[in-house]
């Protein structure tokens, strides 16, 4: 895979997206609730991407937001809809830090590639915070909140028809070959980048997410004409 220069620039997209939602959010005429709400789901982020929704207890909430158990509590019904709420905000970063780049991008394969360049980078830029926020709610919560799990397969689900439709544009397009079964490449190209993220995450070795998406890069580069 070639080197991209864009480790900054990823650090940059994330940071700026926390500025544009803390604007968006925090900002807009919102009742005390609300601001209330955004604050607890900001700063309780990175503890439930590290420590996942069993392992976060309300202490660990209490001492993120700096507010009391009430607090906490007469904004949101339980532990688990704060998760799930987290879960939307951490999977929006990702999700608007990839949408931002496609929309500059300008062939299909461009945008296709993405993808790769932006979680080749974020496995180092969140590897402190917990990582992918879809895979570490997938694993933890596939047998254990049903919640949680639909919130991550619905992520998941998005995300395959998204790739399925760049690579079908880009076939309507003729940048693409005919008779690609675009589905089962997007499916696989999920999968070699959360497997990479995983493999990266559990042995400690961030190179492994490179070999990874080299294959996944290689796929991409095959669909051309």
């Amino acid at each position: 895979m070639k080197e991209y220069k864009s480790d900054k620039l990823i650090d940059s997209l994330l940071n700026f997206l926390d500025t544009i939602w803390y604007i968006c959010y925090m900002n807009k005429p919102l009742s005390k609730a609300e601001r209330t709400k955004n604050f607890i789901i900001e700063n309780t982020a990175e503890v439930f991407n590290k420590k996942g929704y069993a392992g976060t207890s309300l202490s660990d909430l209490t001492n993120a937001t700096g507010l009391t158990k009430g607090s906490i509590y007469g904004n949101f019904e339980n532990k688990e809809e704060v998760a799930l709420a987290v879960f939307d905000y951490n999977h929006s970063k990702i999700r608007d830090a990839i949408q931002m780049q496609i929309g500059n991008a300008i062939s299909f394969q461009e945008k296709l590639l993405v993808y790769i360049k932006v979680y080749k980078n974020l496995i180092r830029s969140l590897a402190d915070k917990g990582g992918c926020p879809i895979l570490n709610t997938a694993i933890e919560a596939d047998d254990t909140n049903n919640l949680l799990k639909d919130r991550a397969a619905k992520a998941i689900i998005k995300w395959e028809k998204n790739i399925t439709s760049l690579i079908q544009q880009g076939i309507a397009a003729g940048e693409f070959r005919q008779h690609i079964n675009s589905r089962q490449i997007a499916l696989s190209i999920i999968a070699l980048i959360e497997g990479g993220i995983m493999i990266a995450k559990v042995t400690n070795d961030p190179t492994s997410m490179d070999s990874v998406l080299k294959t996944a890069e290689s796929m991409i580069n095959q669909l051309l004409v």
